[in-house]
């Protein structure tokens, strides 16, 4: 009678066998993180409080959602104190994002200003965004805590192109002369979001709803426009946009902005341009 061969049991490693390896160290290998940061660019609406009254605040904003409640319903917003004489305590600041919510947007920061905005903000548990500031104030008015600012655009996250009507300098520093914009030769889908830096945008298709333009020069869309589409973002008031189809959500220069329920409807789906004259943003067609 055969007798069943024996199983082998486990072999001992020879010296300088490398093919043995413990389960933890093959975990550690094969370790990954279980998120990933990334620090991108973003637009968000920036709220520039010139009279600190918290009831009149809330009701301007409740009809700003009223209004167009698919963009500015649960729009994250930042605050910006930067425009009043003094930074409000943290009760009225309080009081404020609590009436902000209650309207329908989100607030989620506080822009920079001075040590005592950088205090507050430590008081509500927010985060400051740096780069605010920068898109309306002068270069020759140095504002509260510039030094502070300075600093501490280095720790933030950076954030643009602020959809909301802001006092935006003259003029922004675009590419040199003779440098080519940047060119969109793909469609913009909903989500996704195409900023141009120093420079004019073009896009050669269409940008779609949900979708979003941004330029510190001009947009030139040779499509339809049926997202967002903002000009002049670091506050040049003598940028443009141009589309061929316009159904835009909304479109903006050097902050001063328009959504479609403010637009004549004998303009929608025309090409159009528009244009800012006088701190208000003019929309015409295009003969």
């Amino acid at each position: 009678m055969a007798r069943a061969a024996a199983h082998p049991g486990p072999r001992a490693p020879r010296d300088g066998d490398l093919r043995v390896a413990s389960p933890s160290a093959s975990a550690a290998f094969d370790y990954e993180p279980a998120g990933e940061l990334k620090i991108g660019q973003v637009g968000i609406a920036n709220l520039r409080v010139r009279t600190l009254d918290v009831a009149q605040l809330a009701t301007e904003m409740r009809e700003r959602v009223a209004r167009a409640p698919k963009l500015f319903g649960r729009a994250a917003v930042v605050v910006d104190f930067g425009g009043l004489a003094g930074t409000p305590d943290a009760a009225t600041a309080r009081a404020l994002l609590d009436g902000l919510r209650e309207a329908g947007v989100l607030p989620v920061a506080l822009a920079w200003g001075s040590s005592d905005n950088e205090k507050l903000a430590v008081e509500l548990g927010l985060p400051l965004l740096a780069k605010f500031r920068a898109q309306y104030e002068s270069a020759d008015a140095a504002p509260v805590g510039a030094a502070e600012a300075a600093i501490g655009a280095s720790k933030a996250v950076a954030a643009s192109a602020a959809p909301t009507k802001a006092d935006a300098p003259a003029k922004s520093k675009l590419a040199p002369s003779g440098e080519p914009g940047l060119i969109q030769s793909s469609p913009v889908r909903s989500g996704q979001q195409v900023y141009a830096e120093n420079r004019d945008l073009t896009v050669l298709t269409t940008v779609g709803a949900g979708a979003e333009v941004i330029a510190d020069g001009s947009v030139h869309i040779y499509g339809a426009l049926r997202g967002r589409a903002l000009a002049g973002a670091q506050g040049n008031e003598k940028a443009r946009i141009f589309c061929r189809g316009f159904h835009a959500e909304l479109v903006a220069i050097a902050g001063h902005y328009k959504v479609l329920e403010d637009i004549p409807k004998e303009l929608h789906g025309k090409a159009v341009q528009v244009w800012l004259e006088q701190e208000e943003l003019k929309i015409a067609a295009l003969d």
